[in-house]
């Protein structure tokens, strides 16, 4: 009979603590995680190194600032070899993001 008492007992504080440690697992993400969740979701459709670029600022505690922006969209617009009028509307559009 004791030995019932004692398994059963044993049991219980087995499930008890089992209970315990899955409420851990569930936290809310930590402050790097939502910065990552945000950033992805305003980095859109971009893909390559404009995203790698975006992602990259985002995610630093730094501001953007118009020089950065502007590195970035001559080296996007480089690589899509613009020139003219269709350079000149890519980058409005680009420095505006």
């Amino acid at each position: 009979m004791k030995q019932l008492i004692s398994l059963t007992a044993l049991g219980l504080a087995l499930t008890l603590g089992a209970n315990v440690h899955a409420a851990d697992d569930a936290k809310a993400p930590t402050k790097q995680q939502s910065k990552m969740a945000t950033c992805n979701k305003e980095a859109g459709d971009q893909k390559g190194d404009e995203r790698k670029a975006f992602m990259k600022t985002c995610l630093s505690n730094k501001p953007v600032t118009q020089q950065d922006k502007m590195k970035t969209c001559n080296a996007d617009a480089k690589t899509k070899t613009l020139k003219g009028d269709e350079r000149k509307a890519f980058m409005s559009d680009c420095l505006k993001k």
